[in-house]
């Protein structure tokens, strides 16, 4: 059993296995926060994985189990808890109400730990209480199930994660690496998270939403950032963006702007402009009926022309093959996937 060693300065992260959890969510917070260093090269987390019972087995969506050696208890020793998403979450996800198991394990949980949830895992919160009157997100395919079992619960379906302070949720799947990546932008600054990030071989921060437009990217708080000239550009993308321009919208210089802007986004302004653009038209050719001719104008490439070699370019397919791929499946404009 992993019990709270005094002596330790490691901040905890105590991993909830349900039955029914999917591996990867299970594993991203070990991937991310087990591989984060201070400049000497020493673990800033200590990472503990428990279930609501026992030691013992945990059913998996997989052909496979995994055994957890730590019963509830441990909840009581966390710094941060996250809770992966599961299939198999039974009351929650059809009344929106805990087990009396599950509620005496959430139980242990000590006031002012910081919560975490992955794609379905919000459900799990959301019974508990801990997000209401909060934002909050969850997977697209489930926000408005979501909604209509917490309607006090303020879901934004179209973002990749919400920061509430001590409560933090995130949409589907790969969205927990950002939303981890972010924790480590928070904890211990951007250095850190891009050296995970590395590691990892992700960007060390990801733009956009489930619903392909950028709503509430948080880069390392409390320093100068370029997130208003990000939301600022997101405005108008249909329009001729200078770098200036954005550079204007933080009062900075072009070249502190430059360099801040790859710092915290991984890229420059220009590849970043680009990709947007890449992905509102990917939006609309998903989710409407516009002409070519008018996505390329309201994505900002001018012509079709030139939408058409940068989807090319970024893609691999012409926006006319684009559309026959996805639209049918895409008509919410919810849809994340990539083309074959």
């Amino acid at each position: 059993m992993a019990t709270r060693d005094t002596r330790a300065q490691l901040h905890r992260v105590v991993v909830l296995a349900l039955d029914g959890l999917l591996p990867f969510e299970l594993g991203i917070p070990q991937r991310v926060f087990g591989k984060a260093r201070d400049a000497d090269g020493r673990p800033l987390y200590e990472i503990v994985t428990c279930s609501i019972r026992p030691p013992g087995p945990v059913e998996t969506d997989a052909d496979f189990e995994i055994l957890v050696p730590n019963g509830p208890e441990v909840l009581a020793t966390a710094d941060t808890v996250v809770v992966p998403a599961s299939y198999e979450l039974g009351p929650v996800y059809e009344e929106g109400v805990l087990t009396p198991e599950l509620a005496a394990a959430l139980a242990h949980i000590r006031p002012g730990t910081r919560l975490v949830s992955i794609c379905t895992g919000g459900y799990i919160l959301a019974a508990a209480g801990f997000l209401d009157g909060r934002p909050a997100t969850t997977h697209w395919y489930h926000a408005e199930h979501f909604q209509r079992l917490f309607p006090k619960v303020r879901v934004d379906a179209d973002v990749l994660f919400v920061d509430d302070g001590d409560v933090l949720t995130s949409a589907g799947v790969a969205s927990g690496i950002d939303l981890c990546l972010h924790l480590l932008r928070r904890d211990h600054g951007t250095a850190v998270a891009n050296d995970v990030a590395r590691r990892t071989v992700v960007p060390p921060h990801r733009d956009g939403g489930q619903a392909q437009y950028i709503q509430r990217p948080l880069p390392e708080p409390q320093t100068a950032t370029t997130t208003a000239a990000r939301a600022w550009a997101l405005g108008r993308l249909h329009e001729p963006i200078q770098l200036r321009d954005m550079a204007e919208q933080e009062s900075m210089s072009v070249r502190t702007f430059t360099r801040r802007f790859r710092e915290e986004v991984g890229i420059s302004p220009g590849q970043w402009l680009t990709r947007q653009r890449v992905e509102r038209a990917r939006h609309l050719l998903e989710s409407t009926d516009l002409s070519m001719d008018q996505i390329a104008h309201d994505a900002g490439f001018g012509t079709a022309q030139s939408m058409r070699q940068h989807l090319q370019g970024a893609l691999g397919v012409t926006p006319t093959a684009y559309r026959r791929t996805f639209r049918a499946g895409a008509g919410t404009g919810t849809g994340t996937g990539s083309p074959p």
